[in-house]
């Protein structure tokens, strides 16, 4: 990540809570302790933020508070080509007819464009994709009530959502911070509360990660590997990661990024 998106990430960051540590800052970027402090040093002389011990803190909080996490605009820059095909793969095991659940994020985002002549029931969290196909659809889209999160793209509410509790679906399409022997990670609770209800009105869970989500860390788990029927991927996970997924019992979808990428390998 180039320094002006971690600095960025890191004023988001302090936004979103009373204090942001240094700890935190470190998974939400994926760079070094070393490098986080020169940052917020280096915004703290620029009155963008005010160091603290062990982290840092907003000059002036909003009224709102933000989540923790990178920003939609900065995700949607990174990793594009593996996301694209990763999602392609995910539309293409959508039915017609067929209710599903598209949780926010950028990699789910795409799966939009291969949808636009799709007659499905679609529920989402994510402002973006709900915008999207009323736009460029005739699916059905179903959102929750509760307030947006700019930076996220995201709809959440701290009281559960009595339309999700109602909808069931036979997949649920669902990114992530990071996944490892303990499941699925995320960064922030309001997301870990919100993505809890919607998993248990699904059949299935599909996750998609490029493989970088691998080396991703938080100290929140989302759900374990149990819960998780598939995984799509592209071709740099690891030989280690490929192993834990079939000793989990996680189907691994690889999705090719090549010019031949309408084509995946599916490994059981």
């Amino acid at each position: 990540m180039h320094e002006t998106e971690r600095h960025r990430v890191i004023l988001a960051a302090v936004q979103s809570r009373p204090v942001a540590t240094v700890t935190e800052l470190v998974d939400i970027t994926g760079t070094s302790e070393a490098t986080i402090r020169r940052d917020i040093a280096a915004l703290h002389v620029r009155g963008e933020l005010r160091r603290v011990r062990g982290g840092a803190e907003a000059v002036n909080p909003p009224e709102q508070g933000g989540l923790m996490g990178r920003p939609f605009s900065v995700n949607e820059t990174i990793n594009m080509a593996q996301k694209r095909a990763i999602a392609r793969v995910a539309a293409e095991m959508c039915k017609d007819g067929e209710p599903i659940i598209i949780n926010g994020g950028t990699t789910t985002y795409q799966m939009v464009h291969h949808l636009t002549a799709r007659r499905l029931s679609v529920f989402t969290n994510s402002f973006a994709i709900a915008e999207f196909l009323l736009h460029n659809s005739r699916n059905s889209v179903v959102i929750p009530g509760g307030t947006v999160y700019r930076e996220q793209n995201v709809i959440l509410s701290p009281f559960g959502g009595v339309v999700a509790s109602h909808f069931f679906a036979r997949k649920m399409f669902i990114g992530c911070q990071g996944i490892g022997r303990h499941g699925l990670m995320e960064t922030d609770p309001m997301i870990v509360q919100s993505e809890l209800g919607l998993i248990g009105q699904a059949d299935e869970l599909i996750v998609l990660a490029d493989s970088s989500k691998f080396s991703g860390r938080s100290s929140l788990i989302l759900c374990g590997l149990d819960r998780i029927a598939a995984v799509i991927t592209d071709s740099g996970i690891r030989d280690e990661d490929r192993q834990m997924l079939e000793t989990a019992g996680v189907q691994l979808i690889v999705a090719e990024t090549s010019a031949r990428a309408d084509r995946q390998s599916t490994v059981a």
